[in-house]
């Protein structure tokens, strides 16, 4: 008996075995790295980086574009993470139901998800184009708005980033909530109809709250995908202009591939962990709360 369970111990830890050779060589072991780097200088030709304590840390936090980039991805999570997720809902309710072709209208849903990032920033560049761009075309035959440089004003061109992730994203969010309607049990809706409940009570007494779960998953999701935007911001504002749509992904590559900061970089990204950390435990405990009170 002893010796048939440990042979099952060394078996299981044996299939594991090449899964955390990979998650430790591409997540913890560079996360250590990247951590223990923060505390050293660039190194300069022949120059070796020095251990240089704090001064990473003290650079951060008087550095005036950090805060810029930091609020800019503030703003750009609270934009892109409840439409998304109100947007994926609307969606897998409707195509949830009986519907005339509910397959196509699921396809088209989940089309802008299976496309490249680079291929929808450049679809999405032609119709933010002043001039002679989709809108300009439509808004000034329609409303005989003048041109407008969607992507080269400071007020405007993060917005239009927002709508664009908004667009990519919630066609692959609904694959998961209509995943979840499907598993709710038909007898408790039918039930609720059965008392005389309205299609808005079903949905807040009953589908929602059975969400909850698919919830937690996708809103964690979401705002790891908010953080760590490259492509788009790359192809439509290159963080431009004035770092108006500079988000702290970008400001990363920048300042270690551009700039060649690498020990500032390493910093930057230490912030960017620790606070996607922060925000994945909060919205698990606030969720987890949730669906346990409900």
């Amino acid at each position: 008996m002893r010796v048939t369970f440990k042979r099952d111990w060394i078996h299981g830890w044996l299939l594991l075995l090449p899964a955390m050779v990979f998650l430790f060589a591409f997540t913890h072991i560079p996360a250590v790295t990247t951590f223990i780097n923060s505390f050293y200088s660039t190194p300069r030709g022949r120059r070796p980086a020095k251990f240089i304590g704090l001064e990473n840390y003290e650079r951060l936090w008087d550095d005036p574009v950090f805060w810029k980039v930091m609020f800019n991805n503030l703003w750009f999570a609270l934009g892109t993470i409840p439409l998304s997720i109100a947007l994926s809902i609307a969606m897998a309710l409707w195509v949830n139901d009986k519907l005339a072709g509910r397959s196509l209208v699921r396809m088209a849903y989940f089309t802008p998800t299976v496309l490249p990032l680079i291929a929808v920033a450049n679809i999405w560049l032609f119709f933010y184009t002043p001039g002679f761009g989709l809108f300009d075309q439509v808004f000034g035959a329609l409303f005989g708005w003048s041109s407008t440089n969607w992507l080269g004003d400071p007020a405007t061109a993060l917005n239009a980033v927002i709508v664009v992730t908004v667009w990519k994203e919630a066609g692959f969010f609904m694959i998961f909530y209509l995943a979840a309607l499907q598993a709710i049990p038909v007898s408790l809706v039918e039930a609720a109809r059965i008392e005389g409940a309205s299609r808005w009570t079903i949905f807040w007494r009953i589908t929602f709250p059975l969400l909850m779960p698919t919830t937690l998953f996708v809103s964690i999701n979401a705002v790891i995908n908010s953080f760590r935007l490259v492509d788009h911001i790359f192809i439509l504002t290159d963080g431009g202009p004035d770092n108006a749509s500079s988000l702290l992904l970008f400001y990363i590559y920048e300042v270690a591939f551009r700039f060649w900061e690498t020990g500032y970089a390493a910093t930057l990204t230490v912030a960017l962990l620790l606070l996607l950390s922060a925000l994945a435990i909060g919205q698990f405990f606030f969720f987890d709360r949730k669906v346990h009170y409900k």
